[in-house]
């Protein structure tokens, strides 16, 4: 009894500090990242997952001896507390984990302050609370000092290595290749933990930085081969239709479909995009396919018609790559290439990827006079920015190729009260009543904008590419969602169809304008470009296809596996039928699924392996 005793004592802050952990991690999964569970066995995988990290982590304490010790338990606690708090905020905004590329992206950390306090909670002081008692017993000498024994931390490593290949095992059974699953985020927090999931993230990195190593010329083939099957044929009335002319393209901010066309207390959100829609060619079952680098991922596509990485941003991870991009391709066209964004020309690594895309100029902050009367939030208003942006325009040589990247409706969804054209929603979620002024103050600018595109004689030797970059209303704020489409609830196939954006073609003077539902995304904006000026994409290396093709599949696969066709809609482990959102068996969706996961990899492929270097 006396051994027990002595065990207990010796033990006991250690295992204090284990069970504050676990059940810190436990409320935070349930409460924090409002993971959910099915079943009992995936609720006790959720609560024991946190186990094996704690244990050795806390159990690198027992390398030392005496007060030390004691000391190194609370720095390991308090370490572990700020991988949760991190993943917390990004969660808010992002609905997503961490990962190592997100970490490193710190050149726009000074960019990203007014976001991150919109995020804090006071409710966020909890996360210290053990910290803060294991301090006390501490200072109250009520915890025992220790003699160093080497010993015991390989024993407590064994025991933190077994609880983990229990852990995995059991996680195995109730989801099979659990960890070929690495765009999963979620599905991999819930069954190893968080902590262990980083780990596992970093050899996920590490393995992807290799594989340019060992990448040669024959990669590119199965790519090549890939494009050549799926490859489609152009429209004959719609097919050079635009050469010769500008091309202005718009990349709206946040802006997703469920606004278009829609009223709020009587006042319509976006009159003029919805006005523009009806002399325009508009897509409304397109969905943007952006992962973690959001509008920098937007960017990507449309210029590449490659899939953004599963975790992190392309423009940090990969921007030393060789690309074969719709800037270089218009250049050997004759086309001058710019883009007009009113912000630092670091922030998401844009200067360096410009550079690899070929762009001409990149028209950043400093072409811009921007003061506190002109500017909120994340910089220039949009109207200063249209209205600014035109003798920039003006200057251009012909025909040109430019691309817009709006501001102002960019969260928080900050705007002064003078500029409010629309008033705010009343629910539960500041994220979401602030969206609609915002929204409707970017409707009010683009339309300045084409009035002063014609007041100048641009508009008619211009046809423009209009579509929102990537979702601006996470899936944390369902039940204000809810209230606004007046839905019982917003459920998993609910979440998908949000991730709709406008995609708009406009031709001045064009009369054969139409609601086009073939289902779609951002990775055939550039074939559909490339078509409309006349220029041939069947043996590019990429994935889109033109948005106009009438033999086009009715096809899209998003960034975490979600794969859309025009009978069936796979998201998050479920299968849907499309025509009545019931769910169905796994096959009727197989086949959209196994092509889905076949055009990431290769794509995943191309960028890893920088295959556009052997092209």
């Amino acid at each position: 009894m006396a051994k027990i005793k002595a065990a207990y004592d010796h033990y006991k802050f250690f295992l204090l500090a284990v069970f504050f952990l676990c059940m810190k991690t436990y409320i935070l999964y349930k409460f924090g990242f409002k993971i959910k569970t099915d079943n009992i066995l995936q609720e006790i995988l959720l609560m024991v997952n946190p186990l094996s990290s704690a244990v050795f982590l806390i159990g690198l304490s027992f390398l030392f001896s005496g007060l030390t010790r004691n000391i190194i338990v609370v720095v390991m606690s308090l370490f572990t507390t700020a991988i949760l708090f991190f993943n917390l905020l990004y969660f808010r905004f992002f609905s997503d984990f961490l990962t190592w590329p997100v970490l490193f992206q710190t050149s726009n950390a000074k960019d990203l302050s007014g976001s991150v306090t919109e995020l804090l909670k006071f409710t966020d002081l909890f996360l210290l609370m053990d910290i803060i008692i294991l301090a006390i017993l501490i200072v109250m000498k009520m915890i025992p000092q220790q003699t160093q024994v080497k010993r015991q931390f390989v024993y407590v490593s064994l025991a933190a290595l077994s609880i983990f290949l229990v852990n995995l095992t059991i996680a195995q059974v109730e989801r099979p290749q659990l960890l070929t699953r690495s765009f999963d985020r979620e599905m991999l927090v819930k069954n190893i933990g968080i902590v262990n999931y980083h780990v596992y993230d970093g050899y996920i990195q590490s393995q992807s930085k290799a594989q340019r190593v060992f990448a040669d010329s024959s990669d590119i083939t199965e790519i090549l081969d890939h494009r050549i099957e799926n490859y489609k044929e152009p429209d004959p009335e719609l097919f050079g239709i635009a050469e010769g002319k500008n091309i202005i393209v718009l990349s709206l901010e946040s802006l997703q479909s469920f606004v278009i066309n829609e009223t709020l207390f009587g006042e319509e959100i976006t009159p003029f995009l919805n006005e523009l829609i009806k002399d325009s060619y508009y897509f409304d079952q397109f969905y943007h396919q952006t992962e973690q680098g959001k509008t920098s991922d937007s960017e990507f596509i449309v210029a590449n018609s490659l899939y953004p990485r599963d975790s992190g941003a392309v423009f940090f991870t990969h921007a030393g790559n060789e690309y074969h991009s719709l800037p270089e391709i218009l250049n050997e066209e004759g086309y001058y290439t710019s883009v007009m964004h009113a912000n630092n020309k670091s922030f998401w690594n844009r200067d360096m990827m410009y550079t690899a895309f070929e762009y001409d100029q990149f028209f950043d902050i400093n072409y811009y006079d921007v003061n506190e009367e002109n500017s909120i939030g994340w910089g220039l208003k949009d109207l200063d920015f249209f209205e600014q942006s035109i003798q920039l325009l003006k200057e251009q040589p012909k025909p040109f190729y430019s691309k817009f990247i709006t501001l102002t409706n960019h969260f928080p969804f900050e705007l002064e009260e003078e500029d409010h054209l629309i008033s705010e929603f009343d629910s539960n979620s500041r994220t979401l009543n602030r969206y609609f002024p915002t929204v409707r103050y970017m409707d009010y600018a683009l339309e300045h904008f084409f009035e002063r595109l014609k007041e100048e004689g641009i508009y008619e030797e211009s046809i423009f590419i209009i579509y929102g970059d990537h979702y601006g209303i996470s899936e944390n704020h369902k039940r204000a969602m809810s209230l606004f489409l007046e839905k019982d609830e917003i459920t998993d196939l609910d979440q998908l169809q949000l991730q709709r954006v406008p995609m708009l073609v406009h031709i001045p003077g064009h009369k054969q304008n139409e609601i086009k539902h073939n289902v779609s995304g951002q990775i055939d904006i550039k074939p559909t470009i490339m078509h409309l000026l006349g220029l041939n994409t069947k043996n590019d290396v990429q994935f889109g296809s033109d948005l106009f093709s009438p033999e086009r599949e009715e096809f899209t696969v998003l960034r975490d596996g979600s794969v859309i066709t025009d009978k069936a809609v796979y998201t998050k482990g479920t299968c849907y039928r499309k025509m009545d959102g019931l769910e169905v068996s796994q096959l009727n969706c197989q086949e959209a699924v196994e092509k889905g996961a076949t055009e990431l990899r290769l794509s995943d492929k191309v960028i890893y392996g920088d295959l556009l270097r052997f092209y």
